[in-house]
């Protein structure tokens, strides 16, 4: 699987948790010590955010990263990433 597809499943993970906490992406880049704008780009699986920032950002979601082998994409997400390429 491309990085381009990883970082867009890491992205979604980090909304859809954002939202299930009941959080505004102000009150996460509050937490996390980051600007919003780095939330956001984060929660789009922007390749320009560095893995301290990511870090930071799910530590403030009360989260985690995981390893886990690879699945292809989703039609959805395949969808979705020809919509933002």
């Amino acid at each position: 699987m491309d990085e381009v597809t990883l970082l867009a499943r890491f992205g979604t993970a980090m909304r859809r948790l954002r939202q299930a906490r009941g959080l505004t992406q102000a009150a996460v880049a509050a937490r996390a010590g980051v600007p919003r704008l780095k939330v956001i780009q984060a929660e789009r699986g922007d390749g320009s955010v560095s893995v301290g920032a990511y870090a930071q950002i799910a530590s403030a979601l009360g989260a985690e990263f995981t390893l886990l082998p690879a699945k292809r994409p989703t039609l959805d997400e395949v969808r979705e990433l020809l919509a933002h390429g």
